[in-house]
């Protein structure tokens, strides 16, 4: 099992940027592959991003691609969300997620561990 901590998130107009930051601790991290997904107020969790433990190859929604980029750093147990172009649909908490193996996983039911969420909030 790994703990997962997200942080980065808040307030941001319109074309603004965010990075968020999820630190593991626990668990080798190295040998998880990670995800990134979110869910807005009303609506279910949704997959936006993921890489495989070694950290490529990457997926990403069609609603994030080209505007965000997933990387991590596996020697600070740290996987983070760079999000630029912002905009008010992207608003919604983000979650980090993980998945003991190799592979590339999109869907919310693959993933076994899950951070508490970080709050993104995108002003028109």
């Amino acid at each position: 099992q790994v703990q997962l901590a997200e942080s980065g998130g808040g307030l941001v107009q319109a074309g603004g940027s965010l990075r968020l930051s999820c630190a593991a601790s626990g668990r080798a991290f190295s040998g998880y592959a990670m995800g990134w997904f979110r869910q807005a107020p009303g609506k279910e969790r949704e997959f936006v991003a993921a890489l495989t433990k070694n950290g490529g190859p990457t997926q990403y929604a069609d609603s994030v691609k080209g505007r965000f980029t997933i990387f991590r750093n596996n020697a600070r147990n740290t996987v983070s969300l760079q999000m630029n172009k912002l905009i008010p649909e992207d608003t919604a908490v983000y979650y980090c997620a993980a998945k003991w193996g190799a592979g590339l996983w999109v869907g919310v039911e693959d993933y076994d561990d899950w951070g508490r969420g970080t709050q993104v909030t995108v002003s028109s």
